[in-house]
């Protein structure tokens, strides 16, 4: 329960603050008129007063009326701020109920993350654990003992998916950080792992690196989670990608960060606007070239985002265009 709560309280955060957001720029442009129309309306009457007609003594029937212009400056400045204020909090009640549909889809959504993630833990525990019983029932020269093995390590990459989905769903989980992590080893596990499916279709996986420093490029994000983060770029990349055409793959490093760049030669982002792709249920439109609709290997684009934000990172689309698009994740260097 305390997980729930957590996460219902950070989603009537963020409802909040994008209604505080709204409001305030109504607010703002509310202010705006206000003053704009109060300014004309009293130097208007500034105009039409004139001092001569202060000695003209009232006509039969004439009424006159003699306004102090420093009272009225102060009338038309006290109107003003209460309009201002009575904009404000109008704007405010109103984004707040025009925002709560969101939040309750927020709320909706990772409660469905969550409660599919922790279903789906107990099964692959248990999944794992025969496959090991299997591994160790197996003569060390049975030739299907290296597939079994190739299973466990299946099994345990959805195991930290699943554990990757609860992070996700947990806007409140501050995950700890982990000792210097290579970045370049878990790249090349992550490349080996996706040439298994790009092989099929000729499709090459290419690596490059460029110390500034010359030293090794480390982060603090673990091992598991910048493997997966690869894997899932690496996935999209191969999915959008035509026959017999290369992958580049660079890593470089710079003072504070690391960069992981993923250069397709698809035909770019169309259908959506190319950052939204890191959205959740978010996608691109099919082309020609593309692979056929497979399940994905990786945890997706969006738990990419989420990982990367979670270390202080970032993931972007540094380009697309009909002749590819390139993904680069960034992460604080170690």
């Amino acid at each position: 329960m305390g997980g729930r709560d957590a996460v219902v309280d950070s989603d009537t955060r963020a409802v909040r603050r994008a209604s505080r957001f709204v409001g305030l720029w109504i607010t703002i442009a509310s202010g705006a008129l206000v003053i704009a129309a109060i300014g004309a309306a009293f130097f208007f009457i500034l105009d039409q007063l004139r001092p001569s007609e202060l000695g003209e003594k009232p006509l039969p029937g004439e009424h006159k009326i003699y306004i102090d212009t420093t009272e009225a400056m102060i009338a038309f400045v006290a109107v003003g701020v209460l309009a201002v204020a009575i904009a404000g909090v109008l704007s405010l009640v109103i984004t707040r109920r025009a925002v709560l549909p969101l939040g309750r889809a927020l709320r909706i959504q990772r409660t469905f993350v969550q409660d599919a993630s922790h279903e789906l833990r107990t099964p692959l525990a248990v999944l794992d654990a025969r496959l090991q019983i299997l591994q160790r029932s197996l003569d060390e020269h049975d030739p299907s003992r290296e597939t079994v093995e190739q299973l466990r390590e299946d099994a345990r990459t959805l195991i930290e998916i699943v554990n990757d989905l609860l992070l996700a769903a947990d806007a409140d989980e501050n995950s700890s950080s982990a000792g210097p992590v290579p970045v370049e080893p878990a790249v090349r596990s992550a490349v080996d792992a996706m040439a298994v499916l790009a092989a099929p279709r000729n499709i090459d996986i290419a690596v490059t690196t460029r110390f500034d420093d010359g030293a090794a490029a480390a982060t603090r994000v673990p091992e598991t989670s910048l493997q997966r983060c690869v894997t899932a770029l690496l996935d999209n990349a191969v999915t959008h990608s035509p026959n017999d055409t290369t992958i580049r793959v660079q890593v470089t490093a710079h003072k504070h960060d690391v960069a992981i760049s993923v250069a397709d030669e698809g035909t770019g982002i169309t259908g959506i606007e190319p950052r939204r792709i890191f959205d959740r249920f978010a996608h691109a439109a099919p082309t020609a070239a593309a692979a056929p609709p497979r399940a994905s290997f990786g945890i997706g684009l969006a738990l990419v985002r989420d990982i990367a934000t979670r270390h202080g990172g970032t993931v972007d689309v540094a380009e697309t265009s009909p002749d590819g698009t390139t993904l680069v994740l960034t992460l604080p260097r170690a």
